[in-house]
């Protein structure tokens, strides 16, 4: 588990043998730095290349192994492009195949007729024979049996799989003899687990099956078990009639609806009372606001607001993304100035000057002088940052921020009443596990008006109709989100670990190439030259993105290519049309989502999602979308399908968030039966020692877990 202050662990990963400044730069892009990191780079799937088949037998699907002998030398030829091809034959007792390696001279030395090899590759029938094209070799021999399972890992550019691979073993040999094992031994015994040197050797070089499944069970163990020892350390958040908080009884509802433009549907209603019976008690609230995009959570965050108000205290409300709080800024100051509420923006991007202002201004002593609500980013929960008299704290989309980030704004000047905001329907269990110390408020009414988004699958086939619909949305006034899965083409799809939705036992499926969002617009400006096609991705600078997003709302964008970094934009009503590129690559709680940014107005909008992908699991996932629209129903079969992964580590790709915690191989579906043991030992150790002081080790671990979603060896 813990190798942090173990000096082989924490070598540099440039110092590894045959990685050295360039390699490391591009691990660095993946956010590893050192040996630690890179043990813990998980594969994503297995290639089963154990599984031997021969050529009139190979898979039609995807990959397989074949095992065949060089039949001729072979010959290379060179063509005038100064490219050239190597070509031989090789045979099993079904057939012979030609084989062809392009650009690849060197191999010429490496077959020669009678040599056995494993080749692993496309199969392909042309006319009395089989080809491959560029298929991996193995020497083989009956003597030296090669492995049977072996690794996928995600990649970069400047890093192959093979380098990769190589780079693994090397680290382990480093790390794991003097790797020390900080879950308890009396917890690892009793759950029957192996230990952690073995599971990440079997995880990254499996023997079997059988040791892989036993490899994967210790390290969601260590996961779940880590995660609920820091949920049960984090009891700050919990109700607590032993934490006083301001009892806010004046609730201003009566005042509020008066200059709402529309009536509280009774979902909305029903949420707001028990906010508000939350705000009247003199001990900290607690409560989750969960519900699908377009539900009306923000009039809800509203009513709490002018509670804490109008009974005297200050109320925060913090956002993900600078664009988002300036979205809420926006809708929220001109109803609050209608009240007589001052409301201040605090952001990253504003000037040293304008933050000291705003600083300053909400530790005034003066209620005629301070803002009674602040509207902002993390920058609120910098140091700097204090309340003259905090009553409330409200963190919209809640999946952003983790345990710690709540506690920090919760508790600044003391204790104030929490209400945590998601745009994600979360299933009842789950939500238990991952928000324990929240009770949890659902919006499961849409406001009257709201339309349905009609939602279909289609495949690359369409994209010449779907370019055609596309301009007709525009030309009926209409704009369009495109979302990518990546940014630029060299880049891996952001998904969670694969083995959670494929299992060990399934070949690496072929996979379509990654639509990326920079190249993607580039070449649908070039097909669409007559309408104003821009990006946006997380990558870019704050002011970049803002502009585009704005650009986009103002109307002055008809069409904007993205990655899931709208998934929390600016709301645009005439938006009309989302078509999301792999959507095999996105989770069905993530895809509902996306669809949610349109249909916000009037005009009838529509959702695509375009997919290659004809697996049967995958097929099954996405028509899903089209023929379900209530996000709850969604998320059960989300959880049940993929596993927890979007609402842990939703859509950007990004491995690093301080305060988020990335499960890498623990599902909350599939590993239930594991779940309930490792919150069953966390239970008991904490009743034993509720402050870790016999495991300094093990809460030096939980602090790293929680604060760095790499996992439990940094």
């Amino acid at each position: 588990m813990d190798v942090k202050n173990q000096t082989g662990a924490q070598t540099p990963i440039a110092n590894l043998y045959g990685v050295g400044k360039v390699k490391a730069a591009a691990y660095q892009k993946m956010h590893i730095e050192t040996l630690a990191d890179l043990v813990r780079l998980y594969p994503r799937a297995y290639e089963d290349r154990g599984d031997i088949r021969l050529l009139s037998t190979a898979r039609e699907d995807g990959k397989s192994a074949v095992i065949l002998t060089v039949a001729t030398a072979p010959h290379l030829t060179r063509l005038r492009s100064h490219k050239t091809f190597l070509k031989f034959r090789a045979y099993d007792d079904s057939g012979t195949c030609e084989i062809t390696y392009f650009n690849q001279d060197y191999l010429r030395a490496s077959f020669f007729p009678g040599d056995t090899f494993r080749f692993w590759g496309k199969v392909e029938k042309s006319g009395n024979h089989y080809v491959m094209t560029s298929p991996l070799a193995e020497p083989w021999t009956e003597d030296i049996p090669l492995p049977s399972l072996v690794p996928v890992y995600r990649t970069t550019e400047g890093l192959s799989q093979k380098q990769i691979a190589l780079h693994v073993s090397a680290a382990l040999q480093v790390v794991l003899p003097d790797l020390e094992d900080v879950l308890p031994e009396s917890v690892r015994t009793e759950a029957g687990l192996c230990t952690l040197a073995y599971a990440l050797r079997q995880i990254h070089a499996p023997e079997s099956i059988d040791a892989l499944a036993r490899a994967k069970r210790r390290l969601t163990f260590d996961e779940l078990f880590c995660f609920a020892v820091g949920m049960g350390l984090s009891g700050g958040l919990k109700q607590n009639a032993a934490l006083s908080a301001p009892a806010c009884t004046v609730t201003g509802l009566d005042e509020l609806k008066a200059v709402l433009p529309f009536a509280l549907t009774r979902a909305q209603a029903r949420v707001v009372d028990e906010i508000l019976q939350d705000m009247s008690r003199p001990y900290p609230m607690s409560r989750m606001l969960v519900g699908d995009v377009g539900c009306g959570k923000t009039v809800c965050a509203a009513a709490a607001i002018v509670c804490a108000v109008r009974s005297g205290y200050q109320a925060a409300l913090m956002v993900p993304t600078e664009i988002l709080a300036r979205q809420h800024y926006a809708d929220l100051c001109p109803l609050f100035e209608k009240l007589g509420i001052r409301t201040a923006l605090l952001v990253g991007a504003d000037t040293p000057a304008r933050k000291k202002a705003v600083r300053e201004s909400l530790a005034d002593s003066d209620p005629a002088k301070r803002p009674d609500v602040v509207i902002g980013t993390q920058a609120l929960l910098s140091d700097g940052v204090t309340f003259a008299s905090p009553a409330l704290v409200i963190t919209d989309e809640q999946h952003r921020f983790g345990v710690h980030q709540r506690a920090v704004l919760s508790g600044k000047n003391g204790y104030a009443h929490l209400l945590a905001m998601s745009a994600t329907p979360i299933p009842r269990t789950l939500a238990l596990v991952l928000y324990g110390d929240l009770a949890i408020s659902r919006i499961d009414e849409m406001p009257p008006g709201r339309q349905r988004v009609n939602t279909y699958l289609v495949g690359e086939e369409y994209r010449d109709r779907l370019n055609a619909f596309i301009r007709k949305q525009v030309a009926l006034g209409g704009q369009v989100y495109i979302v990518c899965p990546a940014v630029e083409e060299s880049e891996e799809a952001p998904d969670e670990v694969e083995m959670d939705a494929i299992g060990f036992g399934d070949l690496h499926p072929e996979r379509a190439p990654l639509k990326a969002a920079v190249t993607y617009a580039a070449e649908l400006q070039a097909a669409l030259p007559d309408l104003h096609v821009a990006f946006v991705h997380g990558k870019m600078k704050t002011v970049e993105k803002e502009a585009a997003m704005n650009d986009f709302a103002a109307g002055k964008t008809q069409v904007l290519v993205s990655t899931t970094v709208i998934e929390v934009g600016v709301n645009v009503p005439n938006a009309t049309l989302m078509i999301v590129e792999n959507a095999e690559r996105f989770g069905l709680s993530q895809l509902h989502q996306l669809r949610g940014r349109v249909g916000r107005g009037s005009r009838q909008s529509y959702c695509v999602l375009v997919s290659d992908d004809h697996g049967k699991t995958a097929t099954e996932r996405l028509h899903t979308m089209t023929t379900t629209y209530d996000g709850y129903s969604i998320a059960e079969q989300d959880l049940a399908q993929r596993g927890p992964g979007d609402f842990l580590a939703p859509g950007n790709g990004a491995i690093r968030q301080s305060g988020k915690v990335e499960f890498k191989m623990a599902s909350l579906c599939r590993d239930s039966d594991v779940m309930t043991e490792a919150f069953t030992a966390a239970r008991l150790l904490l009743d034993a020692d509720n402050t870790l002081s016999s495991y300094p080790k093990l809460k030096e671990e939980i602090s790293y877990f929680f604060s760095d979603s790499m996992g439990m060896l940094n």
